[in-house]
Order: C-alpha cells, then structure tokens, then sequence
C-alpha cells in the first residue's frame, strides 16, 4: 500500500513538471508563433481610411443619373443613415452579442471546437460581425487554422480601435448580398427600388437574411428558402424584444416582395454618357469602374430626353414616306420569347386578331394593344427609295394574324405600327456662350448601333458650309445687297475628259441676285461664282478660323457645294460663333468630378464668349477668341434669320420666334440632311441620312428631313428662353437701296431697307428708269 502510494506521488509530481514543461514549450512556440503573425498580420488602420469599390456614375447637370459603370453595386451609406430596425435585424441573424463581446465569441468558438472533435469537421460557428469585417477587408476567404488565429488577433485589435458602430458601418457597407449589390444601400435598390428609409419591416429582414448565403437564400433564385430565412430573423428579432408580437406576427405573414430592379434610369444618354466612360477611363485605367467617381456632364436631362424624342419622331415620319418594309408572315399560334425584342421606341408584338378598322397584337409581357386603321394606313409597301405600292384599303391589305410585327406607342398614348428605320439620325446642341453639349443623340438606338453619329459620321455639310463662304466675303467688301449672277457655269474637270455643270437646287437660273437672297434661297451658282472671286485659299482660311482642319475640306471649286466632311457637332460648334457674337468656343460635356465621399477632383473652366467686352479685355485667358468682328457677325445673323423667316428654313416660323436664325444643307442626290441653326444663345445642327450615304429619295431636302428635327427639339429648349432682338453694333447703318442694282434708291422710289458697314454703304443712286422697272422687288418691307 505505501509503496502504491509512492509510486502514485511520484506519478503526480513528474506529470505536474511534465505539465509545467510543456506549457512553457507551448507558451514560447506560441510567442514565437505570434511574433511570425506579428509580421504577417496587415495593419488595422488602414480601415480609417477604406476606399470601397463604388462604379463609376454619371449625372447629368442637373444632378438627374445617367449611367452607371461597374461590376459591383454600391452606394457607401453612414452608420447614421442605417434604420435602427435594419440594424437590429442584422444584430439579430448574424451576432446578437455584437454591443457586448469584445470582438470575439469565445463561447461560439468552444462549440465549434466540440464539434470538431466530435464529427472530425470544421463547421460555421463563432464568428462575429466583427471577425468578419476582419475577414472582408485584411484577410482572405481561405478555410485554415491560421487564418481563424489571426482573424481572432485581428478581431480584438479592431474592437479596441474602432467604436462599435464604425465596425458596423463597415460591415454593412461591405457584404455581398447577391446580384451583383454589395452593401445594404445598393441591395435595397435593387430588391425594392426603395432608400433604405423606405423598406417596411419584411423587407428589411430579408435583407438581413442575406449574407449567411446570398444565392441560396435569394428572394429572387429562391422565394421559399428566402422567405424561411427571412421569418426565422424575425423570430429572432421578437426573441432578443426588438419588435412585439404583434409586429412579428403581421411581419411573417407578408409576402415576398422583392423583384429585380434593373435600374431603369430616368432618361436615357447612351451616346452621351459613352463619351463620357472613354474619357474617364482614359485617364483613370481599370479603376474609374470602383473608385466611385461620380461625373456631372452638362447635358440638360429635359433636353436630352427631348433630343431622343426629336431624332426618332423624324426618322419614323422619313420611314411613312418611303413605305412599310413588311416582315413576312410567320402563320404560327405563337413565338419565342426570343423573338420579342425592344428596339429604340418600338417593340414586337404579335397580331391576335383582325377586323375591318382595328387589330389587335400581343406585346413581349402579354399586354393587349390595340391599333386603329389610321395608325397602319400609312404602310405601303415598299418597293425603291422612290416608289411605293398602291394605297391600303383594309387592314388585311397588310397584316394577318400571327404576324410578327412592331408597334410604337405615340406621345398621345395611341398605338401604331412602327418598323426599325432603316436611315439614321442624330442632334447636336450647345451653349453658344461656352461650348457646354446641352443634349446629343448619335442615332436611333445606341444599343442597335453604337455607332456615334454626332461625333463619328463625318458627312458633307452641303449649303450649311456656304455661311462660310459668305462670312468671307462680307469681310472682304462685298454686302447683303452685292449682285452676283446666278447663271450657268460650266468647267472642265482635271481630266479634261468632261465637263462640270453645277445647277441649282431648282435647276433654274435667276440672273442678278443680292447676296442675302442668295443665301436665303441657297443659290448653288452664286456660291460657286463667290468662291471663285474670293479664292480658294481665303475662305478656307475663314474656315479654319471657325474650327475646320485642312483635311476635312477640299481644295477646289466643289468647297462651295459643301463637299467638305464635318461631324453634327463640328457644326454645332461652328453656327456657335454667330450665335454668340463672333468667338470660337470649344464643346465640352464634363462639367466637374467628384469622388465618392463629395470632394471635387476636376471642374471645367470653359472660356466663353464676351460681345459687350473691349478689345484689351479679352486679352484676358478666360475669354474665348473672337474670330469676326461684331459687325460682321450681326451682318451674318442678320442674312440667316432671314433664311428662316423667308428662305429654306421658313418652316421653322412655327415656332412663332423672330430671333431664330440657321441654315439648311442638303447634298448632292439628297445623301445628307442637314440644319444647322441657333436662337437666344442655344447652337443646335441636325442630320439625317443613311449610313451607307445612299440617296434619300426624291425631296428628302434638309428643310423637309432634318428641319423637323430641329424645330421639335427647340420648342422645348427655348421654352424660357425671352426673344433676343438683333442689336446693331457702332459702324452698322441701315439704308434704303434698290435691291434691283443693290445702290441707293431715290426717294419716293420702291426699294428696301438694307444693312451695311459704315465704309461700304452705296454712294451713288439708282436711275429713276431701274427704279420703275423693280417689279420684283416692289413691296418687299424693311427686314426688321
């Protein structure tokens, strides 16, 4: 008995200082094991400063979203900014001790041991709120030992760091909680479309239902699960007194709400906002998509919708002329949902059934329309760019059922049959005082072709080229009233093999004419004979002080015919100068960029115009340059208003403005519509034509392709917008001549009153004889 029970002290004693010994062992491996993770643990402060990856957004000026660009969906949010019932419910699924453990629930991580040991299988357990910002933002997603042992390190130095809220913030801030939404701003968008001030109860337990697994659990993959988890958050919420029983019970029996919102924006600039990302990546690489940029342009949201609107209407009007280029008929009960598709503002639709005025289709969602006979009449069919088929006189003439067809729904809310237009479109409009794009459109559909005509398609600019040539002149002493014979020229070519005869537009000749009916009525002949006087090399001289380059315009007599190439905007920015009193300015569309914390990172300083400025004046770098003198320029604005109000453009008298000055441009065998006008400081060109520059077909002029475009979109920018009167500077007179020899003409005698520089006013008068024989003048009022 002694003897066992010297054996069994001397067994206590050697496993006491086995004990001790490996404890020791155990306590310096383990320093030494922390002094390795010392090393490689990263630095917690850098959490003060965190840069989420937000996408790249783009406003426009008046703060209205265009796009958005970026793989994740964010919208960083302050803990202040958070529902306490949000918070509570994230408290409630995901670490209800958050306010009370010290970064580490040590208790949760004992019961994963047990399990461990018990099942030989490293189960979820144990983690807080804290360890996983841990993991979210210093550590990696791998599943080992070491990384659990320094995210338990890391856990504590963060919550002695950092408030509990700040480690909150982050973590709401920073979790994937499907569809490509990360953090809880941007999941409630696209879940409910809703801030998160707007989320009911349900809602916002089934957003914190989310991180355990965001696929399985998904509201959207998976309503039922996605409902389960939901209501067992809620039941935590009531267990842990965060919502009464009354509150949990209506909460649970609430259906699934959620549907995926895809961030439909408000307007649509796809062309405008492209121009925009390219810039922006050019200058921020890979990561202007997660930085959180956010872009303010100066596109007008209003405007640019408008401008969508106006290129569209236009194009569909040019498509009615020209005939329907009908699908064929499928004969089928139904169709793939494949072949439904959305294209600009017309969509498929499937005819259900005919009668003698009405048809009746299915669009993509099922929705029922009905379209009236006037809506399809005008559907003959085509068959050349000149010729159409006989006159509809029933439905049934062109549609049956099962067609596959388009439809568009009109500004009035009625529905008619539509096709995609096979011509295309585009608008450029600017601030004429600093360059600022208001609005730009480069076609029919960005998504059906992204190709940007307003800034890619370089395009003869045909008669919108001739203010040019007539600036040039004016400041080489010709006037408004000089005559120029407007008779037949004929030219041998280069080859000398055969002749050039430009004509007219009208292919008539009118004899002497004033220089102002001559660009009013856009007389080819005088253009040619002008330029021909002037010489080639000056006017394009004036040309590039307007902006153009010397490749973009030929060297020859073809220059007066506008055979040139210019860009929608190109012009845009030209017809500037004489909208905002003779300066070039420079068309810009990013106005400034701020991070995603508010700071401003870039802001435009545009140089602007300054008609009332002194010489010595603009001098100053933050003026733009002034290219024409005031009276040249008012002499200008003087001739191209009256191209509206008596010439080519007199269609845009609608608009009931006597300020609105432009220039139509329609090029040889009508490939290219143009309009290039301005009004109370807004410079606005539009251009329609075939990609292919194919004809357009028989009077597709720009007063009748492209005028329509420009009228729509400036009855809309000019709404408040007051009259600008034309003002003339010092050194302009305004005389009374014959218009028939463009002298003075003798009192009492017919003649009009014309404008003139002060050095080139007529000295002489007419003889009484011209005066009696101006019949065709006789009547004509003073212009203003």
């Amino acid at each position: 008995m002694t003897s066992f029970k010297t054996f069994f002290y001397k067994s206590i004693k050697w496993i006491f200082f086995i004990s001790i010994f490996i404890a020791i062992i155990a306590i310096i491996a383990g320093y030494f094991i922390f002094q390795q993770f010392q090393e490689e643990l990263p630095d917690i402060s850098q959490l003060h400063h965190v840069e989420y990856q937000v996408p790249l957004r783009i406003y426009s000026s008046d703060n209205v979203l265009l796009a958005q660009f970026g793989e994740k969906k964010r919208t960083p949010i302050t803990i202040d900014a958070v529902p306490q019932p949000l918070i509570n419910a994230f408290i409630a699924a995901e670490d209800d001790e958050f306010y009370s453990h010290p970064g580490v629930d040590f208790k949760g991580l004992i019961r994963a041991g047990i399990q461990l040991i018990i099942t030989g299988k490293k189960k979820q357990g144990g983690s807080t709120i804290t360890m996983q910002v841990t993991r979210n933002f210093l550590l990696s997603r791998e599943k080992t030992f070491k990384r659990k042992f320094k995210e338990i390190i890391l856990a504590l130095r963060i919550e002695q760091e950092f408030s509990k809220d700040k480690i909150l913030e982050l973590y709401l801030n920073k979790i994937y909680l499907g569809h490509r939404s990360y953090g809880i701003a941007a999941a409630s968008t696209t879940y409910y479309a809703k801030k998160l001030s707007e989320l009911n109860l349900p809602q916002l337990a089934m957003l914190a239902g989310l991180p355990k697994a965001p696929s399985a659990l998904n509201p959207i993959s998976n309503p039922k699960k996605a409902r389960q988890r939901r209501n067992y958050v809620l039941r935590r919420m009531y267990a842990l007194k965060h919502i009464t029983k009354a509150e949990f019970v209506h909460a649970v029996d609430q259906p699934i709400t959620a549907s995926r919102h895809l961030s439909r924006l408000p307007v649509s600039a796809p062309y405008i906002t492209e121009m925009v990302r390219q810039k922006i990546y050019k200058q921020y690489g890979d990561k202007a998509y997660t930085l959180g940029l956010n872009v303010y342009t100066t596109v007008s949201s209003t405007l640019q919708a408008k401008a969508n609107a106006s290129v569209r209407s236009a194009l569909h009007a040019y498509d009615k002329r020209h005939g329907y280029r009908a699908l064929p008929h499928l004969n089928q009960a139904s169709f793939p949902t494949t072949k439904f598709n959305t294209v600009g503002d017309t969509q498929s639709a499937q005819v259900i059934t005919l009668q003698d005025n009405t048809a009746s289709a299915k669009l993509k969602d099922n929705t029922i329309i009905s379209l009236s006979f006037k809506n399809i009449k005008w559907a003959r069919v085509f068959r050349a760019r000149n010729s159409l088929g006989p006159q509809l006189k029933s439905i049934t003439d062109i549609l049956k059922p099962n067609d596959l067809i388009r439809v568009r729904q009109r500004s009035d809310k009625q529905w008619e049959l539509a096709q995609i237009p096979e011509a295309e479109a585009a608008l450029a409009a600017l601030d004429a005082s600093n360059g600022a794009i208001l609005a730009l459109s480069g076609g029919f559909d960005f998504f059906h072709s992204k190709y940007n005509r307003a800034t890619q398609s370089k395009r003869q600019p045909g008669s919108g080229f001739k203010p040019i040539i007539y600036t040039t002149a004016i400041e080489n002493g010709f006037t408004a009233a000089s005559l120029i014979n407007d008779a037949p020229i004929v030219m041998d070519t280069s080859s000398h093999d055969s002749e050039w005869r430009p004509e007219n537009y009208s292919k008539k000749f009118f004899g002497m004419t004033p220089l102002r009916t001559a660009l009013r009525k856009s007389r080819n002949l005088i253009s040619i004979r002008l330029l021909r006087e002037l010489g080639i090399k000056r006017v394009l001289s004036t040309a590039m002080r307007f902006g153009f380059t010397q490749n973009q315009l030929p060297h020859s007599l073809s220059l007066a015919l506008g055979s040139g190439q210019a860009t929608p905007l190109k012009m845009a920015s030209i017809y500037s100068v004489f909208a905002n009193g003779g300066f070039l300015i420079k068309p810009y569309f990013i106005q400034k960029i701020k991070n995603h914390k508010g700071a401003i990172l870039f802001e435009a300083i545009p140089k602007i115009a300054c008609p009332l400025c002194e010489p010595a004046e603009l001098e100053d770098q933050k003026y733009a340059p002034r290219i024409i003198s005031a009276q040249v320029n008012f002499l200008m604005n003087s001739l191209l208003r009256d191209v509206v109000q008596r010439g080519t453009g007199v269609k845009a008298k609608v608009l009931g403005r006597i300020d609105l000055a432009g220039k139509t441009g329609t090029t040889n065998e009508q490939r290219d519509a143009w309009f290039n006008g301005f009004s109370a400081g807004i410079a606005t060109t539009t251009w329609l034509g075939f990609d292919s520059s194919k004809p357009l077909g028989r009077y597709e002029t720009g007063g009748k392709a492209a005028l329509p475009i420009w009228i729509d979109f400036m009855r809309m920018a000019l709404e408040n917008r007051p009259e600008e009167e034309l003002i003339s500077p010092e050194g302009i007179r305004q005389v009374f001549i014959n218009p028939k020899t463009g002298r003075l003409a003798q009192p009492n005698s017919a003649g009009i009153w014309e404008f003139f520089r002060e050095a080139f006013i007529p000295s002489s008068y007419s003889s009484l004889e011209t005066e009696t024989n101006s019949n065709d003048f006789i009547g004509e009022e003073s212009l203003f």
